[in-house]
C-alpha cells in the first residue's frame, strides 16, 4: 500500500516510515499540513496523521481528506491522547486513533484490516461497474415498483433484513442495494454462502479462530463478523445452518458479541444482518431443522422477490439489458432483439429465473451472426424456449402424462412399490394393472 505519514517529529517520520517500508510498503512523509496538501494528489491508500502540527492541526488535515479523498483512509496518532479528540477523529472519518509510542505490531494488524477493507471495496465497486447503478432491479413491473418502494424504505433503517425467493431472482442484488442505500454504504458489505460451506468449516469463517484453535491453524484469523464491521453481514441460504451454528448466531445477535473459535475472549460486534434463503423457514421450523427464535429475529423486515414467471413484462428490458451489458463488457457491437424473439423469450417460465435468462442472452449473442436477433435465432439456438404444438389425441397425451408420473412416483419411493401406491393414491393391485397397461416395466425403475 502506499503509505502517507504526516508528523512534525523527524524522528517518527523516520523510524515509522523505515519499519513500514521494510514490510514492502510505499512510503511518503511529510512534516507539515501544507506539505501533506501537496502530497493527496499521489494515489495514497492510508495516510497516518499526527494531532498536533503546528500550523493547522492534524483534525484539519483529516476533515480535508474526507472531504477531497474520501478513499484514503486515516490513522490518527498522538503524544496526548485525549478521549474527547479520538472521538472527534472518529466522528470526522477517522478509521482509527493510536498512542505513542507507537506499537508496529499493532500498525500491521489494522493495515491488514485496511487492506481486506479497501479489497471489499474494490469487489463492490467492481460489482457495480459491472452491472451498471440502474442495472440492479431492471423493470416497470407492479413487483419490481413494490420492491423498489420496499427497499428504499428499509434501507436506511438498522432493523435485520430477510429475503425470500427462488434461485435466480437476485437475493444478493436486493442486500447490496439495501447496503448501498443505508447509512453503512462506506462501510464492508460482507456475503457469506452458508449452504457451500461445510459445518466444520462455518463456524470459524463467520467468528473467526485463535491460533492453535485446530491442526492447521498457525495464526489467529478474524471472521466475517468482524470483517464486516461497521458495515453488513450478508449471510445467503441462512436455511442451509447447522443446528449448532444457529445456536452460536443466536448469541451474536442478541448479545452483539461472539467469540472467536479456541478463543475466550468476548468481541463486541457493530454489523447489520441481512439474511436470504430459497426454503419455507416456518416448514423449516415445524420439521425442527430451524430454530424459531432465530428466525423471528433475523426476519424483523421480510421482503419476498418474486419469481422471473410471475413479472414476464420486465422479460423485454432484461434481456436487452443483459444482451447491452455483455456486449459492452466483450466489446462487441450492440445487438437488438425482434418482437417475435422477446416474445418467444417472454413465454417461457425460467425455473432458474434472472439467472437463467441472462444464461440465454449471452448464448443467442454469441451464436447469431446478424446484428438484430430474430425468433428464427431462438429457435435454432435455443429451440427449448419455443412452445411445441400438440400432437397426437388428448388419450396419448393422458397416458403419455399418466406413465411418466408413475415412473417418477416409483423413483420417489425407492422401488418401494406399496410406497409409491401410497404416493399415487391407488391400491397396490391397482398400480401394477395401471402400469401393465401402459406398457411400464418395473424392471426400469429398479
Amino acid at each position: 500500500m502506499k503509505i502517507l505519514i504526516v508528523d512534525d517529529e523527524p524522528n517518527i517520520l523516520a523510524s515509522l516510515g523505515s519499519a513500514l517500508k521494510r514490510s514492502g510498503h510505499d512510503i511518503l512523509t511529510a512534516s507539515s499540513y501544507s506539505e501533506a496538501e501537496n502530497l493527496l494528489h499521489d494515489g495514497i491508500d492510508v495516510a497516518f496523521l499526527d494531532v498536533w502540527l503546528g500550523e493547522k492541526d492534524g483534525i484539519q488535515l483529516l476533515k480535508l481528506i474526507k472531504e477531497r479523498f474520501a478513499e484514503i483512509e486515516c490513522v490518527m496518532i498522538s503524544g496526548h491522547a485525549e478521549i474527547e479528540t479520538a472521538v472527534s477523529a472518529v466522528k470526522r472519518g477517522a478509521y482509527d486513533f493510536l498512542e505513542k509510542p507507537l506499537s508496529l505490531d499493532k500498525i500491521e494488524v489494522l493495515l491488514a484490516n485496511i487492506g481486506r477493507l479497501k479489497s471489499i471495496e474494490n469487489e463492490r465497486d467492481d460489482l457495480r461497474r459491472r452491472l451498471g447503478e440502474d442495472g440492479r432491479l431492471v423493470g416497470q413491473s407492479k413487483a419490481i415498483a413494490d420492491l423498489k418502494t420496499k427497499s428504499s424504505q428499509i434501507a436506511p433503517e438498522e432493523s435485520r433484513v430477510l429475503i425470500t425467493g427462488e434461485n435466480g431472482t437476485g437475493k444478493e442484488l436486493i442486500a447490496r442495494l439495501i447496503h448501498d442505500s443505508s447509512p453503512r454504504k462506506d462501510r464492508p458489505f460482507v456475503a457469506v454462502n452458508c449452504a457451500a460451506l461445510p459445518d466444520d468449516l462455518i463456524e470459524s469463517e463467520l467468528f473467526g479462530y485463535e491460533k492453535g484453535a485446530f491442526t492447521g491453524a498457525v495464526k489467529s484469523k478474524p471472521g466475517r463478523f468482524e470483517m464486516a464491521g461497521g458495515g453488513t453481514l450478508f449471510l445467503d441460504e441462512i436455511g442451509e445452518m447447522s443446528e449448532k451454528t444457529q445456536a452460536k448466531l443466536l448469541r451474536a445477535v442478541e448479545e452483539g458479541v461472539i467469540t472467536r473459535l479456541g478463543g475466550t475472549a468476548e468481541i463486541r460486534t457493530d454489523v447489520r444482518i441481512i439474511s436470504a434463503t430459497n426454503k419455507n423457514l416456518k416448514n423449516q421450523i415445524s420439521d425442527g431443522k430451524f430454530r424459531e427464535d432465530l428466525f423471528y429475529r433475523l426476519a424483523v423486515l421480510p421482503i419476498e422477490i418474486p419469481p422471473l414467471r410471475e413479472r414476464r413484462e420486465d422479460i423485454p428490458l432484461l434481456v436487452q439489458h443483459f444482451s447491452d451489458r455483455f456486449c459492452k463488457k466483450r466489446g462487441r457491437p450492440p445487438k437488438k432483439f425482434e418482437g417475435g424473439a422477446l416474445k418467444l423469450f417472454s413465454n417461457y417460465s425460467y425455473p432458474g429465473n434472472i439467472r437463467e435468462l441472462a444464461n440465454y442472452v449471452e448464448r443467442v449473442v454469441i451464436m447469431a451472426p446478424g446484428e438484430t436477433i430474430s425468433a428464427k435465432d431462438i429457435e435454432m439456438y435455443m429451440p427449448h424456449l419455443v412452445e411445441k404444438a400438440p400432437t397426437g389425441t388428448l388419450k396419448t397425451a393422458c397416458e403419455q402424462f399418466e406413465r411418466e408420473y408413475i415412473k417418477k412416483s416409483i423413483s420417489q419411493a425407492g422401488g418401494n412399490m406399496t410406497r409409491a401406491a401410497d404416493i399415487l393414491g391407488l391400491e397396490r393391485s391397482h398400480l401394477y394393472k395401471k402400469m401393465k397397461a401402459l406398457g411400464i416395466d418395473l424392471k426400469e425403475n429398479k
